[in-house]
């Protein structure tokens, strides 16, 4: 019977941990490379119109931000103007904001909301804060008499 010795424990315990650390480092390589893929991968033709149609045309919604120009690594506001197909203003809606970074796979650092109702079909989002530049959308759910649609807004941010 063969004895193990020290020495050869020691080796063994090196090429363990070599091939660990470099299956490590191969997975880290594959995953950086697919993230910079990805992020490279800002479609040509989008649309950074602040007025959009809703998903299913139920209405039409633009926005406008406190600030002016979208900033980043700043708190703001946006008021959201909200009409129906036929351009009445859209009183008392409920509307659910989420915004994200396709390319990174994250979203904002804030938890966006609606927070008052300022008549004339417009209404306050408190909490708006992009991180960093790149391309953002932002989604907002739209509920009003009964009918629920989707509208969403691409932006392209400098840092």
């Amino acid at each position: 019977m063969k004895q193990i010795t020290p020495i050869s424990k020691l080796i063994r315990a090196l090429i363990w941990t070599g091939s660990i650390l470099g299956g490590l480092i191969l997975v880290t390589a594959i995953s950086m490379s697919v993230m910079m893929r990805r992020m490279s991968d800002v479609p040509a033709d989008l649309d950074y119109s602040t007025s959009r149609s809703s998903d299913k045309g139920l209405f039409t919604v633009s926005y406008t931000v406190s600030t002016g120009t979208v900033p980043v690594n700043q708190m703001h506001q946006w008021t959201l103007h909200v009409k129906s197909a036929d351009g009445k203003p859209v009183e008392d809606a409920t509307i659910d904001v989420d915004g994200d970074m396709p390319q990174h796979g994250h979203g904002l650092p804030t938890s966006p909301r609606v927070t008052k109702y300022l008549g004339d079909g417009n209404y306050l989002v408190d909490g708006m804060k992009f991180q960093m530049g790149g391309w953002w959308v932002m989604d907002f759910t739209v509920t009003a008499d009964g009918q629920t649609d989707a509208v969403h807004f691409n932006i392209m941010l400098k840092q």
